[in-house]
């Protein structure tokens, strides 16, 4: 390639312009514009340089170079620049620099010296730069800056793509913005869409409190929504989030987490996992899909494990929703005597809280895909606003009052599953003092604990008195006894059992040997336990009733007692029934074993259900 040096006229009538000969597809041609003086000078070897000063302009098909200086080298087809260097490629893309070696033939520039490239809003500042006119591809190897508004990025190495705006930073990369702070050794950043693309360890930190540990994901800094893979991080000042696939959208503060998500909440002491969480910074709520399981963890390591189709949680303020305080005076337990007390009558409260339908919870949204990351359609397919925003459990303000009398007993129609009213959920800006935590589990909910199993259709939990509200065929499982009745509280501490009520239809059963089975039927049933184990019961009814199998002083069987009264205590010992009492209208039979009627044996309604029971807590990630 040959290229050629057209001076209009005389050096010194620079403004002058004349049209180069006809040339070669080949060959670069650059027209000198502009120059104050022109000289020319033959080296030792017998080639011929030209120098310009003064106010330089050349040009090179639709690229323009300003300069103080110019060195043209005919024979290898090179010029140097020297002095407040400016090349204008098709007025997209600026460079500046104090010192400029352009290779004509490859059409690649070397500059160094205060370097400046801008394109649109995006600046970029370094001391070193090889920039391809070719394939407008600019590279630096010794740092570089890149500023596009408020944001700051900083790296040891980069390459700048003009044509598509992205810059591909490499070592020690620092991005610095109102809202963010990001630190990494790899990201690909474009200055118009604004859109970070990382592909290595990378710590994402908010400036309004939050981290992000990820190696693979895209940020739009412009709307604050980003795609993550490979088990990213997210930190909040109590949790800690993490799962293989996950979306975040900073302006609804939402989360979608896919493929074994976890929750940990450090403060409130548990974690949820599941294939599938929805959370919601703003009301501080969260919906677990796909085989969910909560984990309330004890300050012992004792744990209690929940699984569900379905979990929710929120948080509500504090007295909105209280335990329904059913048992009558009787039922109250002397831990002296091991009996009832004999005080006043308590009042009964209405039951305060009521569970939403679990069909409005559930969500198909799906994660945001990975090519769909573009500036004008990144878009996380989140659960929307309004159906997080309102939480499953609410509360009827008319229903604060109780709706029936000291002595009743509350009935199960009361608990109604489709009367929303008025939601409870609190702002997560609001004290975390007047608050409280409460989880909702819908279908299929199971529970295991060391002392405890139970399932049921439905849960509602609060953390404020540590109740489980289990509604709809519950069972729970205590060593070899089963509950069942159509509702059950079981009020725990420490997160271990401590009592149980059972509404309407209640019956427990006792299964000490594969061909025995004691029975108590009751309207009500409390119990109590003793270091998570089961130490005493009560059935109340019209009559209570129960199958008994009484056992002499050395533990050997005498026979079948069926009998019913207004009232019958229940005491154990050793995890087995040890002694029933009946109080009021007892009337009773005792049948020796040879001689128990086949339809003796068992009360109404009796069924063994110990197939529902939950036999470890790996059962319930199944």
């Amino acid at each position: 390639m040959v290229l050629i040096l057209l001076l209009a006229g005389k050096p010194l009538l620079a403004q002058q312009t004349i049209q180069p000969p006809q040339s070669s597809d080949s060959e670069r041609v650059i027209q000198i514009i502009q120059g104050k003086s022109l000289r020319q000078k033959t080296v030792d070897s017998g080639f011929v340089i030209e120098m310009i000063a003064g106010n330089v302009h050349l040009k090179e098909g639709i690229t323009l170079f300003d300069c103080d200086s110019a060195v043209i080298y005919h024979h290898t087809n090179m010029m140097e620049a020297f002095g407040n260097v400016h090349i204008n490629q098709n007025d997209s893309v600026n460079t500046y620099s104090q010192h400029l070696l352009y290779v004509a033939n490859d059409r690649v520039a070397f500059l160094d010296k205060d370097v400046k490239l801008i394109q649109n809003k995006g600046t970029l500042y370094t001391q070193n730069l090889r920039y391809d006119l070719k394939t407008n591809i600019a590279d630096y190897s010794n740092g570089g800056k890149v500023v596009n508004g408020k944001t700051v990025l900083t790296s040891d190495n980069g390459r700048y793509y003009a044509d598509t705006k992205d810059v591909d930073f490499k070592n020690h990369v620092h991005l610095i913005d109102p809202k963010y702070d990001i630190v990494t050794d790899s990201m690909l950043y474009n200055t118009q869409t604004q859109l970070a693309t990382f592909i290595t360890d990378t710590h994402i930190k908010s400036k309004n409190g939050g981290d992000i540990f990820t190696k693979e994901g895209t940020y739009d800094l412009t709307n604050g929504k980003g795609y993550f893979g490979a088990r990213t991080i997210f930190k909040d000042s109590t949790r800690t989030y993490v799962s293989d696939n996950s979306a975040y959208d900073e302006k609804s503060k939402i989360f979608q987490l896919e493929g074994n998500a976890v929750i940990r909440d450090s403060v409130n002491g548990y974690i949820i996992l599941g294939n599938q969480i929805f959370l919601n910074q703003n009301n501080n709520t969260f919906l677990a899909t796909r085989k969910p399981v909560l984990i309330i963890t004890g300050k012992d390591g004792d744990s209690t494990y929940i699984a569900a189709d379905t979990l929710f949680s929120g948080l509500a303020k504090k007295d909105t929703v209280k335990p329904v305080a059913t048992a009558t005076a009787n039922s109250k337990y002397n831990k002296q005597t091991k009996g009832p007390l004999k005080t006043g009558i308590a009042k009964t409260d209405s039951l305060n809280a009521t569970i939403a339908k679990a069909d409005s919870l559930k969500t198909n949204a799906p994660l945001m895909a990975a090519d769909s990351l573009k500036a004008d359609s990144l878009k996380i397919e989140l659960a929307k606003n309004d159906s997080l925003n309102k939480p499953a459990i609410a509360i009827q303000t008319d229903s604060l009052k109780p709706k029936v009398s000291a002595n009743e007993i509350v009935k199960t129609d009361s608990i109604k599953m489709d009367t929303l009213k008025k939601t409870t959920v609190i702002h997560a800006s609001a004290n975390a003092s007047d608050s409280v935590r409460y989880f909702l589990g819908f279908h299929h909910v199971r529970i295991f604990n060391d002392s405890l199993q139970a399932v049921s259709d439905s849960l509602y939990y609060s953390t404020e008195d540590s109740t489980f509200r289990l509604f709809q065929n519950p069972l729970v499982f205590a060593n070899h006894s089963q509950i069942s009745g159509d509702t059950i509280f079981l009020y725990t501490k420490n997160n271990k059992p401590a009592r149980l009520y059972v509404f309407n239809n209640g019956m427990m059963i006792n299964h000490p040997n594969p061909d025995m089975y004691n029975q108590i039927t009751g309207r009500t049933i409390n119990g109590y336990f003793k270091d998570g184990q089961l130490d005493y019961m009560r059935a109340k009814g019209t009559p209570a009733e129960s199958v008994y199998y009484p056992q002499s002083e050395d533990s050997s069987y005498i026979g079948m007692n069926r009998s019913k009264g207004d009232v019958i205590d229940i005491y154990f010992l050793n995890k087995e029934v040890n002694k029933v009492k009946f109080i009021n209208d007892v009337d009773g039979t005792l049948y020796p074993l040879r001689q128990i009627p086949p339809d003796q044996k068992y009360l109404k309604n009796f069924k063994w259900q110990d197939e529902r029971r939950p036999k470890n807590k790996l059962e319930l990630f199944e």
